[in-house]
């Protein structure tokens, strides 16, 4: 495998990114020099604990760095890993390979202009401020473990930004989708999107996403984002209808002894 290089727009990137740590605060991050290191100990999320490097010249003592690194991800219990944007350094890549590091995983960063979909003029779901009823929703529709509420709840009360929690339920089915709308001046986050196994393909998603984005219109945001794995066919296909197009892309990297 090659440490692959990007044409991507350097400084559309580095605002995408900075948009995103806002949008899904890690309760701890520290800087080594351009390097984030970022950790949560009560969420698992891997966007919350990761080293994500921001300066692709920033190579100085990689490896002891990593091994200053890993010590602070031991102490959390946490696999050390690395994010790898277009801002990472190909050096760093180089080495990772060459340890034995494996890439296990990439998402596709998508923005879309909010004044170009055909959104409707009313929002049919409306978004609900009460956080443990948003977070009981999204653990239900994606079927994680309850147990992750009092992280999710912490996670989603840190967000600075203004945020819609929206969440598509009916009494006799329960929550059957959600999303989280993160506004930041004039870029909104789509993010904890999901639909429940048993109503995907129903039209409620393309109902959520409408919801979500037309309040973000509403609320200010020119332009929309979001993060989706890059096997995930039905989101991309979903999104792609809604005017959104990939930007770029970023990668998962973990010890593959560890």
């Amino acid at each position: 495998m090659q440490a692959t290089s990007s044409s991507s727009n350097l400084p559309l990137v580095r605002r995408l990114e900075a948009v995103g740590f806002r949008a899904w605060p890690a309760a701890t991050v520290i800087y080594d020099g351009s390097w984030q290191v970022r950790l949560s100990g009560g969420h698992p999320s891997k966007r919350l604990n990761c080293i994500v490097p921001l300066d692709p010249s920033d190579v100085r003592d990689m490896d002891l760095r990593l091994e200053k690194a890993r010590k602070r991800f031991q102490a959390y219990g946490r696999p050390l890993i690395v994010r790898q944007t277009p801002l990472a350094p190909p050096r760093l890549i180089e080495t990772l390979i060459e340890q034995g590091w494996q890439r296990f995983e990439t998402v596709q960063v998508m923005t879309a202009d909010l004044g170009r979909p055909a959104l409707p003029d009313t929002i049919d779901h409306l978004p609900t401020h009460d956080i443990g009823r948003f977070v009981d929703a999204n653990l239900q529709v994606r079927g994680e473990d309850p147990g992750l509420k009092p992280a999710l709840a912490e996670v989603l009360s840190a967000i600075k930004p203004a945020t819609g929690l929206f969440v598509i339920e009916k009494p006799r089915h329960g929550p059957m989708a959600v999303a989280l709308c993160v506004q930041d001046n004039d870029l909104a986050g789509v993010m904890e999107f999901a639909v429940a196994e048993a109503f995907r393909r129903q039209g409620f998603g393309a109902e959520m996403l409408a919801s979500a984005l037309r309040w973000a219109r509403i609320s200010g945001a020119r332009s929309a984002w979001l993060q989706v794995l890059d096997t995930n066919t039905p989101a991309l296909e979903l999104y792609r209808k809604f005017g959104f197009e990939a930007v770029y892309e970023y990668h998962y990297w973990r010890e593959a002894d560890r």
